[in-house]
C-alpha cells in the first residue's frame, strides 16, 4: 500500500509541475477546470446522486458555471497576451476579486456549518443542496488557481500555495501524532486535534519566515498571506471529512491508487487557493 500511495504521489507531482511549466496561462486553466470536473463528478456521488445521467448532470452544470465564470472574467482575452504572464486588466482583476471574496464568503458560512455538525446536517443534507455545496467548494478554487496562474511569478506562487498546504498538513499531522490529546472537530474528524492543527501553522510560520527571507517580499508580508491560508486549508479537509461522514463513504473515490479520489487529494486545496490568492489580491502583489 505503502509503494502504491509513493508511486501514486510522484505520478500526481509530475503531471502538476508539467502543467504548471510548459502549459501557457490559458491552457493551464483548462487543466485546472478538467480537474475541477473530475472533483465535480466525485462530490456529485458524496451529494447522494447514485445515477449516472444525474451526476453527469452535476458535471455539466459544474462546467456550465465555469464557463459562465470565463466569460465574466474574459479569459478569452488572455489568450492573445504573452504566453507565460499575459497580466489583467482593472475589469478582469475586479472580476476576480468579486468571485475571490464570494468564494472566502462561501467557506465562513462552511466554517459555522463544520462547526455546528451535525445539528448544522438540518440545513444542508438533502441531496441538491449538498450538490450546491460542490460548486461553491469547487469552481472558487478553480479561480484561484487561475488568477494565481496569470500574476507576475505565478508558477511560483503556485508551488508556494501547494508547500503552504503541504506544511500545514505534514507539520499537523507529526505534532497531532507525538502531542494531540484535544479534538479539533470530534464528530467531524476525530484524528485531528488542535496540537496538529498549532503545528501546521507552525511550520507556516517557519515557511514564511525562509520565504521572507529569500523572496521578493518581507517576511511580514509573507506571513500576512500565508498563515491565514494555512488556518483555511484545515477547513477544506473538515468541510469534505463532514459531507463523506454524512454519506457514509470513505473515500471519495477509487480513481488514485492509494490515495482514494481526486478530491481526497486537493480538499485543502480548495479552500485555501481562494484565500491565497485574494490575500495577495488585497496585498498588492505583484509588489512594487
Amino acid at each position: 500500500m505503502l509503494k502504491q500511495r509513493v508511486v501514486t504521489a510522484i505520478v500526481l507531482a509530475s503531471v502538476f509541475l508539467a502543467a504548471l511549466i510548459f502549459l501557457p496561462v490559458p491552457l493551464f486553466s483548462a487543466f485546472a477546470a478538467t480537474i475541477t470536473l473530475i472533483g465535480a463528478w466525485e462530490w456529485s456521488n458524496l451529494a447522494g446522486l447514485s445515477r449516472r445521467w444525474q451526476r453527469a448532470l452535476c458535471v455539466l452544470l459544474s462546467a456550465a458555471v465555469i464557463g459562465l465564470a470565463a466569460v465574466y472574467l474574459d479569459l478569452g482575452a488572455l489568450a492573445h497576451g504573452d504566453a507565460l504572464a499575459p497580466g489583467l486588466n482593472p475589469e478582469q482583476v475586479l472580476g476576480f476579486r468579486n468571485l475571490l471574496v464570494a468564494g472566502c464568503l462561501w467557506w465562513a458560512l462552511a466554517l459555522l456549518w463544520v462547526q455546528g455538525y451535525p445539528q448544522s446536517a438540518l440545513l444542508w443534507q438533502s441531496v441538491w443542496m449538498r450538490a450546491l455545496m460542490g460548486l461553491l467548494v469547487l469552481v472558487p478554487a478553480w479561480v484561484g488557481l487561475t488568477y494565481l496562474r496569470v500574476l507576475q511569478d505565478g508558477q511560483w506562487l503556485l508551488v508556494l500555495l501547494v508547500a503552504v498546504v503541504a506544511c500545514a498538513d505534514i507539520g499537523g499531522f507529526f505534532t497531532g501524532r507525538r502531542w494531540g490529546k484535544r479534538k479539533l472537530a470530534a464528530s467531524v474528524s476525530p484524528g485531528k486535534t488542535w496540537e496538529g492543527f498549532a503545528g501546521g501553522v507552525a511550520a507556516n510560520i517557519l515557511l514564511a519566515i525562509v520565504i521572507g527571507l529569500v523572496g521578493p517580499a518581507s517576511i511580514g508580508f509573507w506571513l500576512l498571506i500565508i498563515i491565514p491560508t494555512s488556518l483555511v486549508s484545515v477547513l477544506g479537509d473538515l468541510l469534505e471529512s463532514m459531507v463523506k461522514r454524512q454519506r457514509g463513504v470513505k473515500d471519495s473515490s477509487a480513481l488514485l491508487p492509494g490515495h482514494g479520489g481526486v478530491l481526497d487529494r486537493v480538499d485543502s486545496l480548495t479552500s485555501a487557493a481562494p484565500v491565497f490568492a485574494l490575500a495577495l489580491l488585497a496585498g498588492g502583489w505583484p509588489l512594487g
